[in-house]
């Protein structure tokens, strides 16, 4: 098994990720591989932070599907194991994750939402508590893998090949798996912790990248950009059921966190909606000037 981590300007997370991979309970040999996306820190401060524990490459291209495809080129075994750097992985992980294998060509496990303190839990923490990493849903529903925690065959990905960049990378690289006939299988026993997001910032962010890549692997397809702005008036609609499903989570037992994610519920599905229209808006801007 090779595990793959991108990194990004996130030592302490990769530090910690290291050091839950050193104790796994897996009884075969595994190599692990971080790649270093153009980090802006010393490269001597990077290998501080690995101290041994993983073989360090450098990625010049920017984003984590390229990170990855990277790690796939310098990987030496026959089935490949992704994980982000910010992820914690259970002992069980990799053991639980290359039995799935077994079973199908790759392979999506269970991301845990890790809060800070959960007696104080920001109404950003308690909205993603409710609804992020909901891989199994992605799996069954969406048919389609997270890349922050992914089980493949090595002859899988190069049949199939990379990630592509600028696009939801996940999403996209799932679909051609699936139209090239391989299996996509949910194994919960193959569990990562990943912290949640605390503040508006950091969820506004992540929301902008997301129509982003959306939008723009949307366009890929006959229709499709109509198709993903008309998909952006069901965000609206979604409010009113998905607070119903904060009013009735029992991962909340407080009533001040519920309100405060029905909050951001309100808040982010309106923000999503409004981006949306600014990316399709931007993209096609950009597309208009190069004619």
């Amino acid at each position: 098994m090779s595990v793959i981590i991108p990194h990004y300007n996130d030592l302490a997370n990769l530090d910690r990720c290291l050091s839950l991979l050193g104790r796994q309970d897996f009884n075969l040999p595994f190599e692990t591989i971080v790649v270093d996306n153009a980090s802006a820190l010393p490269w001597s401060a990077i290998e501080k932070a690995v101290a041994g524990r993983a073989r360090l490459i450098l990625c010049a291209e920017k984003g984590a599907g390229p990170a990855r495809n990277a790690g796939v080129a310098a990987a030496v075994a026959d089935r490949l194991a992704f994980i982000d750097s910010d992820c914690r992985p259970d002992p069980g992980w990799l053991a639980a994750g290359n039995t799935a294998l077994d079973r199908w060509d790759f392979v999506g496990g269970h991301v845990r939402v890790d809060v800070e303190d959960p007696e104080r839990m920001t109404p950003v923490e308690a909205f993603e508590t409710v609804f992020a990493f909901r891989f199994k849903d992605y799996i069954e529903k969406k048919r389609f893998t997270g890349t922050g925690n992914l089980f493949a065959r090595r002859a899988v990905f190069d049949k199939v090949g990379g990630f592509k960049p600028q696009v939801s990378e996940d999403v996209e690289w799932s679909h051609r798996a699936l139209a090239g006939g391989f299996t996509l299988g949910f194994e919960p026993r193959a569990e990562v912790g990943h912290p949640a997001r605390r503040t508006w910032d950091e969820l506004a962010k992540k929301w902008v990248r997301m129509n982003s890549e959306g939008f723009s692997l949307a366009r890929t397809k006959p229709g499709g950009a109509v198709k993903f702005l008309l998909r952006s008036w069901a965000v609206l609609l979604s409010i009113p059921p998905h607070a119903v499903k904060i009013l009735r989570s029992e991962s909340l037992h407080r009533w001040r966190d519920r309100i405060g994610a029905i909050n951001i519920l309100t808040r982010l599905r309106i923000f999503r909606f409004l981006e949306a229209h600014r990316s399709a808006i931007a993209m096609l801007k950009g597309v208009a000037s190069k004619r």
